[in-house]
């Protein structure tokens, strides 16, 4: 018995005769009269017999019916959520991101996607680099946001922006007067800065070699948030990225820092594991959070889209 077997034998059932039912499925009746007598063959036994021209149920389609009607609650159930799948208004979303895009660029991205898709469950995580990946690989996470550029099996990397390295000092401090600044300025200076062996580390090493420059970090860190008490406490100033909203911490500033060094933002997906309709809608989302924190006369120069 089949969907539309299903509801053939539940109308009549509920209508108790073939001219109801076929109002109520809006079909004509001999129409139906062979949807009856095709379901009762391949069953092998009579559903309904005409008495005084109704159709009473037979003992087999009385026991039947229960079931029958069940199902196709069920069905009629599954179909509803077929359809909020298809509108967004059903689904689960999981984002992964580290601590820079998670604090900038994810709450924008959030927040159009609800406005678009409220019944659309939501789930975002703040984890480092390499947790992101291994979540996205075994399938603990749809989509990714990280500051890594960098090829990893069975994952896909779409670069959407890169974010300008800025130095972050107190407010008082005697480099806060500056427009920029630069290796020599922070001979003196105790540099907190990203883990040696870290991608922003080696990025910013390479640039600084170009310029035939050189810095270590006195005090490595491995994710810049982290910089904020370290700086706040007068241990050092810190080489950090520009796409946290540093202007949001009270008795810190920022200066860029030259020669310009930049970070690359990511999107990252599972290569083996397509994304679901409403994965791909917060996925543009993401792209058009990245543009739209690119244009806020707030954040100049911390961010570029690609």
């Amino acid at each position: 018995m089949n969907a539309r077997q299903l509801e053939v034998f539940r109308t009549i059932m509920r209508c108790g005769t073939l001219t109801g039912a076929a109002r109520a499925l809006n079909v004509s009746q001999p129409a139906l009269s062979q949807s009856l007598l095709h379901t009762e063959d391949e069953l092998g036994f009579t559903l309904f017999q005409r008495v005084k021209g109704r159709l009473l149920p037979t003992p087999e389609a009385k026991l039947l019916f229960p079931e029958a009607d069940r199902l196709f609650r069920e069905l009629e159930n599954l179909r509803r959520f077929a359809g909020d799948l298809r509108h967004g208004k059903a689904g689960l979303v999981r984002l992964a991101a580290s601590t820079p895009p998670s604090l900038s660029i994810v709450p924008r991205a959030l927040g159009t996607f609800r406005a678009a898709r409220p019944g659309v469950q939501l789930r975002s995580y703040v984890v480092p680099v390499a947790v992101i990946a291994e979540m996205l690989v075994r399938g603990e996470a749809d989509i990714g946001v990280a500051m890594n550029d960098q090829p990893t099996p069975l994952l896909e990397t779409e670069l959407v922006g890169r974010s300008e390295v800025v130095c972050l000092l107190p407010a008082g401090h005697r480099l806060a007067q500056r427009g920029t600044v630069g290796p020599a300025d922070l001979a003196r200076e105790t540099l907190i800065s990203y883990r040696a062996d870290s991608l922003p580390a080696l990025l910013i090493e390479r640039r600084l070699a170009e310029e035939g420059a050189r810095l270590r970090a006195d005090v490595e860190i491995d994710v810049s948030i982290t910089a904020i008490a370290f700086v706040r406490q007068g241990i050092g100033i810190a080489l950090v990225d520009g796409l946290l909203p540093w202007s949001d911490f009270a008795g810190l500033v920022t200066r860029p820092f030259r020669p310009e060094i930049t970070l690359p933002l990511c999107l990252l997906t599972a290569s083996e594991r397509p994304l679901s309709r409403n994965q791909e809608v917060l996925r543009q989302h993401l792209r058009d959070a990245v543009r739209g924190y690119v244009a806020d006369p707030e954040h100049p120069g911390v961010l570029r889209a690609v």
